[in-house]
Parts: C-alpha cells; sequence; structure tokens
C-alpha cells in the first residue's frame, strides 16, 4: 500500500504578501479562491475540470506555496480549502478586499 501523500505548508508567519499577492494575480487562481470561499473544502478537481491534470497541479501548488490553501490527501482525492483564519491573522481584510476588487473590475467589463 501506498504511503499517504504529505503537503508542506508555510507557518502563518511564513505567509508573505508579495507570494499571496502574486499567486492572486492570476484570474484562474482568483477563480480558484472564490470557489473556495463559497463552498469551503474542495476536490482539486472541481477547482478545474476542464483542465488538464497538469496545470491544475501547477496553480494549486502555487496557492499552497503562498500560503493561500491547505491541502490534505484523502484516499486518491486532493482536498482543499482556504487557509482563511491563517490569511486574516496576516493580513486582515485582504481576502476579501481582493474578491471584491475583482468582482467589480468584472461587472466593468460587462457593463462596458
Amino acid at each position: 500500500m501506498a504511503a499517504a501523500r504529505v503537503y508542506q505548508h508555510p507557518e502563518t508567519s511564513e505567509i508573505a504578501m508579495p507570494r499571496v499577492l502574486f499567486a492572486l494575480s492570476e484570474p484562474l487562481r482568483l477563480g480558484m479562491v472564490r470557489m473556495l470561499v463559497e463552498h469551503g473544502e474542495v476536490d482539486s478537481i472541481d477547482l478545474g475540470p476542464d483542465l488538464p491534470r497538469s496545470t491544475l497541479t501547477h496553480h494549486t501548488s502555487l496557492l499552497r506555496e503562498s500560503g493561500i490553501v491547505f491541502v490534505r490527501a484523502e484516499g486518491r482525492k486532493c482536498m482543499i480549502r482556504l487557509r482563511e483564519d491563517d490569511l486574516e491573522a496576516r493580513f486582515p481584510g485582504l481576502i476579501r478586499t481582493v474578491l471584491a476588487g475583482y468582482q467589480a473590475g468584472a461587472d466593468d467589463e460587462e457593463d462596458a
């Protein structure tokens, strides 16, 4: 039987603003974060069902390495959740502000 996958995550104190902002600068990853805010913990496949596995892995790894998400193995699944408490402790209101700004920008594009 294969050993369960173990993922490395930065400690809360190691979550750095530049890495978080870089991770959130990609619309696809920002959409993934929005889905996690709305649905809580999800299987990674649900974050990008139409994406190639390698692309999905790249984006979810970047979110994990930046400290935005927590990833755990559950059998063959890769469960992902937003590190809301850790992010709020480090950067109060950041995720809420970024998502609100992103939505406002999307709304402006639809109105144009």
